[in-house]
């Protein structure tokens, strides 16, 4: 086990095990707050889960014009500062929204979120896809996943249990962690924007205008437009997990935060347990067929919601949503990364957030109408048709482009 560890760690840049530790302490205090933040609107302003999707998808609306910018800034000026000031401005704002007395102070100060809060969306992928080769992205996306998932076995537990305690807590220690991340990020780590190290000129030629345009060559990128509406339908199902899924197992079965936490905190167990082996596994395989494999167990997974009842059938389905995130995240982030020509990695990984902004923008508001006027089962019964309908076009498009020469999954070397 040490070995397979020892070599893993070899197979990759010093750099990229920065990012990945500086990951893990910004992911720690994202799933302290983040799983309970609808149990906290609702509870706090005693309204429905349709309030609360209505600041969410306020927030990801916002966010959409946030990243868009973000990605142009990231192509034009580098990664660092924006993922610093990010970090800077999600500590002010999420100890704000602990402070807010009034629902109604919520609406606007979601939308400034949202604008301000994802500008560093775009460059949080970029600076992975610049720091590592073609063939190691998959993977190395994998390798995050598990780091992240470090932080989901240890923050929705920890954060259950304050959350019952006192939900103001949470919003200070997110705060906290966000300023210590950012503090690190300046300390260790360098700008890894290619055309800095090249000594490319283009950024001194190249208007800011001119940049923002630049999204035109990713908006008329066919195969990528269609890559990213399939995932829309995939992701607005998954959304549910961390938001309308809380409010439902209390309302609906009468689970509390804490064991919501464990369920979750069960299937962050599962990703750092086996997502490198399955990485390692997805090696050479056909990225689009894979992401249809991943879509059919989300589409088992969330139909499985609303037919069960018992809190141990729950469990189950959050192991299988588990196989389903190994298989589908890592795959997707290497495939925009793929996608992308490498002085325009930022303006398309901001094309590729809309796959989780418009999720993010549309998704709680209609959950949580379905949820406050309709039978809540139903919510899930839709998920799992929308899931069956992205798993098809997945796999229409790895018949119709997945032999192209950027689609070809390329095995990593090993490094003895």
């Amino acid at each position: 086990m040490l070995n397979n560890l020892k070599k893993v760690y070899n197979d990759y840049p010093r750099l990229f095990w920065i990012v990945v530790g500086v990951s893990f302490i910004d992911g720690l205090g994202g799933t302290l707050l983040f799983p309970f933040f609808a149990l906290y609107i609702t509870q706090k302003f005693n309204v429905g889960m349709t309030e609360a999707g209505v600041i969410l998808g306020m927030s990801s609306l916002f966010g959409l014009f946030g990243s868009m910018a973000g990605g142009a800034l990231t192509d034009r000026f580098g990664r660092k500062t924006l993922i610093i000031g990010g970090l800077i401005f999600s500590a002010i704002t999420t100890l704000t929204f602990g402070l807010v007395p009034d629902i109604k102070f919520m609406y606007p100060l979601a939308a400034v979120v949202g604008l301000l809060g994802h500008i560093a969306g775009p460059a949080h992928n970029a600076m992975i896809a610049d720091i590592l080769p073609e063939e190691k992205r998959q993977e190395g996306f994998g390798i995050l996943r598990v780091v992240g998932n470090l932080a989901w076995i240890i923050g929705p537990s920890i954060g259950g249990i304050v959350a019952n305690y006192n939900f103001f807590y949470l919003f200070v220690i997110d705060s906290l962690i966000s300023c210590i991340v950012a503090f690190l990020l300046y300390r260790f780590l360098p700008e890894t924007k290619p055309q800095a190290k090249a000594g490319l000129q283009k950024e001194k030629t190249e208007t800011i205008w001119q940049t923002v345009l630049g999204y035109r060559v990713a908006l008329r990128d066919f195969a990528f437009m269609a890559f990213i509406v399939t995932s829309i339908m995939m992701m607005i199902v998954y959304m549910q997990t961390y938001g309308s899924l809380s409010v439902y197992l209390r309302d609906v079965h009468g689970i509390d935060a804490q064991d919501y936490g464990f369920m979750m905190t069960f299937g962050g167990l599962m990703v750092v347990l086996f997502q490198i082996s399955i990485s390692r596994w997805l090696r050479g395989r056909p990225p689009f067929a894979m992401m249809a494999l991943g879509t059919l167990f989300f589409m088992v997974n969330f139909t499985m919601y609303g037919l069960v009842s018992v809190y141990p059938l729950f469990v189950t389905a959050v192991a299988i949503n588990a196989i389903g995130e190994m298989i589908i995240m890592p795959v997707s982030q290497g495939l925009a990364a793929n996608f992308a020509p490498e002085d325009m990695r930022g303006r398309y990984m901001a094309v590729f957030g809309l796959s989780w902004a418009l999720p993010q923008t549309i998704g709680p508001g209609l959950a949580g109408y379905i949820l406050d006027n309709f039978n809540p089962n139903l919510l899930w019964y839709i998920g799992g048709v929308l899931c069956a309908l992205s798993a098809l076009s997945y796999w229409v498009l790895h018949k119709t482009i997945g032999k192209q020469e950027r689609f070809v999954a390329k095995p990593a070397k090993d490094t003895e």
